[in-house]
């Protein structure tokens, strides 16, 4: 898939996949995803196996993430460079909304 046509079917991405791909910092099977987001959330964003596992299918058929089988056959999954390219769009849409939301929250106090 053209990265265009990713940014677009993307952005703005959901905070699940966001999650999931920032999981990805190092491959990862499926419960360890949710095991980490659960950890880096504090229990915030709870995924469950449903969730997750539809997303992972998503992104994999999109080409965003890259999935293999370990030595004990677990499935891993680990993003790939147009995946790296998507994190570094939204997080440059997130800067950006963090940027305006600052300069405007006095407005809301």
């Amino acid at each position: 898939m053209k990265m265009e046509k990713i940014i677009k079917s993307y952005s703005p991405m959901t905070e699940t996949a966001f999650y999931i791909l920032l999981s990805l910092t190092e491959p990862r099977h499926g419960y360890g995803i949710i095991k980490y987001v659960e950890e880096l959330t504090e229990n915030r964003l709870v995924l469950g196996s449903g969730t997750i596992y539809g997303t992972l299918t998503k992104m994999q058929r999109d080409g965003i993430i890259s999935v293999y089988a370990d030595e004990k056959r677990k499935t891993i999954y680990e993003i790939t460079d147009d995946g790296k390219a998507l994190m570094r769009h939204e997080m440059g849409r997130l800067k950006e909304l963090y940027t305006n939301a600052k300069k405007h929250e006095g407005e809301f106090q």
